[in-house]
């Protein structure tokens, strides 16, 4: 969410950010908010002068009834209602105009960088830079879920029975070869610095709308009935949640955290849940970094996020690409994103494994995270970035680990995390 000084300060400059978007639905939104300010200012004026008014009435009330004026004094008090009269009035007014300004500001997208290449969807995203050899064996690589399924590592079929489509059952080796991969990737973040957390499955509704914008939210998250709590669709939900409203020490920047958890997404509107494979489904596990720190530090850490997850997957024998997001496939709080993804053999093709990003003083500003400085408190940047998602990183280890007789080579940095196995074997 911006400032709204900033808004009408620089009116054109949020028209052409939301043009940049291509979302021009928008526009009109800017005069809209400044109006609204306007309007609010002036009530808050007005209702500051009723009140000045009305403690000198008081006041005078006091002195007349002393001096035993009681008609003057009379006259005074039906003031004094008609004052309380127009301040419930002007509160009222003044309340519902702030919600409605507070609404509209929220779905005003952030101010993207500079660098963000402009395009309309992701189809226009850039390559930015490819790491490792592409490697396509001699031998016809299955499709992911044929493989899992011979190794008895995938059941959906149960999966259909007892949580309908979009779901699965991993087991066995296969099973242990996804633990594995989270266990690694956990402390791999903890030996960059990050402090490893298990946060809350499940945020309330002030904490949704301050980490995403309504249209993400609509799109993404399981509401729990009844109650007012959602199921996250990623740690980073519930980690940016934890300092909502906190006041940061300075000297504790920047606040480095890797996450665990369970992730639950709707998908509406996504390209479709597979009947058979695990590229989308509602239900997966993840290991996210996240930081909170200086503005001015912001884009510093950016890179070496996305630099971590390309590490990451390198380590697992993974060719990675980095693919810079466009303006038009930005989320609303997005100052600048861009996905990593593994290479498919199968495919011969990439496909995302990660997305890494900057929203800058969006989330806390919805959110009130502010650090203490030597001049003042000041809003916060936040970051974060997908070490590993799996099943999407187990497809992509599976694929460029697959022997020609469908066993599965076991990466060496994993190979501690499954008791020294180094294949997964057909039984």
């Amino acid at each position: 969410m911006l400032d709204i000084k900033f808004v009408k300060e620089n009116p054109e400059i949020v028209k052409e950010n939301i043009k940049k978007k291509f979302q021009d639905e928008k526009l009109p939104l800017v005069d809209e908010v400044i109006l609204l300010d306007q309007r609010i200012r002036e009530l808050k004026l007005t209702g500051d002068n009723l009140r000045r008014e009305r403690n000198a009435t008081s006041d005078e009330i006091g002195a007349l009834m002393r001096d035993k004026k009681a008609d003057e004094a009379y006259q005074k008090k039906q003031r004094v209602v008609e004052i309380n009269d127009q301040l419930v009035h002007i509160e009222k007014e003044e309340n519902e105009l702030s919600e409605t300004l507070k609404s509209k500001m929220m779905i005003i997208p952030q101010i993207i960088d500079d660098s963000v290449p402009i395009g309309k969807d992701d189809s226009e995203n850039v390559e930015i830079e490819k790491f490792g050899d592409l490697v396509v064996p001699d031998y016809e690589i299955p499709y992911h879920a044929d493989i899992c399924e011979a190794l008895n590592g995938l059941d959906k079929e149960s999966a259909g029975r007892t949580s309908g489509n979009g779901f699965y059952y991993l087991m066995g080796d296969v099973a242990r070869l996804h633990s594995a991969m989270l266990s690694y990737a956990r402390d791999f973040m903890i030996d960059k610095g990050f402090t490893y957390c298990v946060p809350p499955f499940m945020i309330r509704s002030d904490v949704v709308t301050g980490v995403m914008s309504f249209a993400e939210m609509d799109a993404m998250m399981y509401k729990i009935e009844n109650e007012d709590l959602y199921l996250i669709g990623t740690s980073e939900h519930s980690m940016i949640g934890k300092y909502k409203g906190q006041i940061v020490k300075e000297e504790e920047l920047p606040i480095t955290l890797t996450s665990y958890s369970p992730c639950f997404r709707k998908e509406v509107g996504a390209h479709g849940l597979e009947e058979r494979g695990l590229y989308r489904v509602h239900q997966f596990e993840k290991q996210e970094m996240v930081v909170l720190c200086k503005p001015e530090e912001a884009m510093d850490w950016y890179h070496k996020m996305w630099s971590y997850t390309v590490e990451f997957f390198r380590s697992l024998d993974v060719p990675v690409r980095t693919l810079e997001c466009c303006s038009g496939d930005l989320a609303d709080l997005k100052v600048k994103s861009c996905d990593v993804e593994a290479w498919s053999p199968r495919q011969q093709k990439y496909f995302e494994v990660g997305s890494c990003s900057t929203l800058g003083d969006a989330q806390a500003r919805r959110l009130g995270i502010r650090a203490k400085g030597e001049n003042g408190n000041y809003l916060l940047s936040t970051l974060n970035n997908t070490v590993i998602a799996s099943p999407r990183g187990l497809i992509a280890v599976i694929e460029n680990n697959v022997n020609e007789d469908g066993s599965i080579n076991v990466p060496k940095v994993l190979q501690p995390y499954m008791g020294g196995k180094e294949k997964i074997q057909l039984k």
